[in-house]
Formats: structure tokens, sequence, C-alpha cells
């Protein structure tokens, strides 16, 4: 059945795959589908122009589909890549403890044996600092994973 199919449509086969893979992508989205079916319509498009060469078997037909296939990731990849480096207005959007870098707080526990918590906004830190009293006000310098560093605001 299936090869009956696929000898009747002929050079679409290419067409018909290359639209599976883009509609799979908007289903299963990763970016990844989209330049593989890309590559099938290309491949597609060759068919219908060499269609009646003699030298356009599905032994090449599969070639060049891997070849385009081939380029066109490493071609998407490569725009990934350069759209992900590109600058934003808002470069800490997803860095939280970044964020508060520079703020001051007063000490929730006290800072023993470098490590005590402050409260900023809703959420209790665990920080990093010089030995402090409770009520202690500090100042965050860095942050590290989900860990502040402060400094005391009192020299």
């Amino acid at each position: 059945m299936i090869a009956s199919i696929v000898s009747e449509l002929g050079p679409w086969n290419w067409m018909v795959l290359g639209f599976v893979l883009l509609a799979a992508e908007i289903l299963v989205p990763g970016v990844f589908l989209l330049w593989i079916g890309i590559a099938a319509l290309l491949t597609g498009a060759l068919s219908l122009q060499l269609w009646s060469l003699e030298i356009w078997s599905w032994q090449l037909q599969v070639l060049v589909f891997l070849l385009l296939s081939l380029a066109a990731v490493l071609v998407g990849k490569r725009l990934m890549d350069r759209t992900a480096d590109e600058e934003t207005d808002q470069p800490l959007l997803n860095r939280r403890a970044e964020q508060l870098v520079g703020r001051t707080a007063v000490l929730e526990e006290p800072i023993t044996n470098g490590f005590g918590r402050i409260r900023l906004g809703d959420t209790t830190w665990r920080v990093e600092g010089p030995d402090l009293p409770v009520g202690s006000r500090v100042r965050v310098k860095a942050a590290h994973d989900a860990q502040l560093v402060v400094e005391s605001e009192e020299k």
C-alpha cells in the first residue's frame, strides 16, 4: 500500500514529508524538525525539476536529503546561536539572586561560622559573610547560585 502511494506521488513525496515535519514542529516544538522539514521541501523542489532524469534515483534523492538536512541544521544552529548572543535590555531577568546585588537588608539570623539569613522581599536568603549579630544591616555584594555574599553596612 505504501509503495503504491509513494510511486503515485512521485516527486511530491518530499513535499508531503516536508509539510508533515513542519506540522510536527508545531506540535512538538524544539526548532529541530523545522530544519529537516525545510530540507525535505528543498529536496522536493529539486525532484520536481530533475524527476525525468535517469540519474535522479531514490538513492540519490535520499543522499541529497541527508546532505540538505545536515546543512540546514548547521545553518539553523548558527542562526539560533547568533540570536541567543544578542544584548538584551534586561540582562538579569532570570537571574533573581544577581538582581539583589547592591541592596541592603537586616539580618534575620546571625552570621555564625560565615553563614546566616536575611529577608529580601518575600524570600529568605542564605548569606555568606563576616560573623555579625541579628539585626545588623548588611549590603549584598555578590551572588553565587542561590546564596548571597554580604558585607557589613556599618564601617
